[in-house]
């Protein structure tokens, strides 16, 4: 669905407009990620390229640089080039919780924020052959063995990370936390049996849901895109988690610069073609666009900092 979702998008892409007036990057433009291909970010950024690329007048490259839950990249885009040629994609909350939990190679402040583009809430699965077949069993098998259960995540400071440290401190169960490099890596040791349960955004596990099943999401609401899946507050625990992501360049990029990246994201958010091919693998379109973005962010540093502080097990 995807491949024809893009496929049919070009018109609207050769159409892009006025928006490639000005400001042309004399290099390719890397989007640095921070996972391995084929995951949710890196399909993110596939995407977004191909729809950038004739609004901002130049090829654009996706660039992985997986490694300590998102940091290694994050590192990479504050450390990059201020012309115009770096930009990154981020996934909340490790944009701001890997600061807060160890000494990182980044801060929120070396950034410069294009817009938030995508959200994907988090959802709590396990093989589709497991013995636990609804979210209720999973947390009486936590509960008969206290930090037995397995909880794969892309590391410490993720959001599937943290939807399990959420867990714990609103039930009182124990999980044995297990780190990869990125989804594909999580959902083969589901599928290989070397761990329980994770996290995954729901869009990741419905468009790879083969061997897979869903326990219950940590949203507000049911997803249309999954209408019969619990959330947790219907469960009676009060825990929502999702993975957004988005865009950003280092700090010290020239003003004129970052604008045009971020009228160009703002135009991409709008389009019909984007938002079908985003609502294609079960995702929305949460677009909020730069400073407007990173206040936002800023208030939940601190709600993330008070959460490190009193919550000893989110640490491991």
């Amino acid at each position: 669905m995807l491949r024809r979702t893009l496929l049919g998008a070009a018109p609207a892409l050769l159409a892009a407009p006025a928006l490639a007036q000005g400001w042309r990057p004399d290099r390719p433009i890397e989007i640095i990620v921070g996972f391995v291909a084929g995951g949710a970010t890196d399909v993110d950024a596939r995407l977004y390229a191909r729809f950038l690329e004739p609004r901002i007048g130049g090829n654009v490259v996706v660039v992985n640089r997986p490694g300590a839950g998102g940091e290694v990249a994050l590192a990479a885009i504050a450390r990059g080039r201020t012309d115009g040629t770096v930009i990154g994609t981020t996934n909340m909350p490790g944009l701001l919780t890997i600061p807060i939990e160890r000494t990182a190679q980044f801060k929120l402040d070396d950034f410069a924020p294009i817009g938030n583009l995508v959200g994907d809430p988090s959802a709590i699965s396990v093989a589709a052959d497991s013995p636990y077949r609804s979210i209720e069993d999973l947390f009486a098998a936590a509960r008969r063995d206290p930090g037995g259960i397995t909880f794969g995540s892309p590391g410490i400071g993720t959001d599937d990370h943290l939807l399990m440290v959420l867990l714990q401190q609103a039930t009182g169960l124990r999980f044995n936390h297990v780190a990869f490099q990125g989804d594909p890596q999580i959902r083969t040791a589901i599928l290989g049996k070397q761990i329980v349960s994770t996290g995954l955004n729901l869009g990741y596990v419905l468009t790879n849901n083969e061997g897979m099943r869903l326990l219950a999401l940590a949203a507000n609401e049911r997803s249309r895109f999954a209408p019969e899946l619990p959330t947790l507050k219907e469960k009676g625990i009060d825990v929502t988690m999702a993975s957004e992501r988005g865009l950003v360049m280092p700090v010290g990029t020239p003003a004129h610069i970052v604008s045009r990246f971020r009228e160009a994201t703002d135009d991409i958010a709008k389009d019909p073609e984007f938002i079908r091919a985003i609502e294609a693998r079960s995702l929305l379109v949460r677009h909020e666009s730069g400073e407007a973005w990173f206040a936002r962010l800023r208030q939940d540093e601190r709600r993330y900092r008070t959460l490190w502080q009193t919550t000893p097990w989110a640490q491991r």
